[in-house]
């Protein structure tokens, strides 16, 4: 049995992001998935994410980034691949940075 390499996704999601529960969306998704990080909201209106996990769990999270709740309209997700720092133990919400 091959052993999978984590690795990390840092995205920031734009558009109508902030106040229709996307964090929450994302807390639910990434747990789901079984992933380790973060999500937060950014004052510039986005909502930045850094996630851990096999990458195939980590493509699966992009993709519901990119969709969001029903409530959201996503207009971008720029996000990049690190090799994963295994500093966290669960995903949780940050605060506002």
């Amino acid at each position: 049995m091959v052993e999978e390499i984590s690795s990390r996704l840092m995205a920031v999601i734009e558009g109508r992001v902030q106040g229709v529960s996307f964090r929450m969306f994302v807390l639910d998704k990434a747990k789901g998935l079984g992933l380790t990080g973060w999500v937060r909201n950014l004052y510039t209106g986005h909502v930045e994410v850094c996630a851990e996990g096999e990458r195939k769990d980590l493509d699966k999270l992009l993709s519901f980034l990119r969709r969001g709740p029903r409530s959201a309209y996503v207009t971008g997700v720029k996000y990049n691949w690190e090799d994963a720092q295994n500093e966290f133990s669960r995903f949780e919400i940050h605060p506002t940075n």
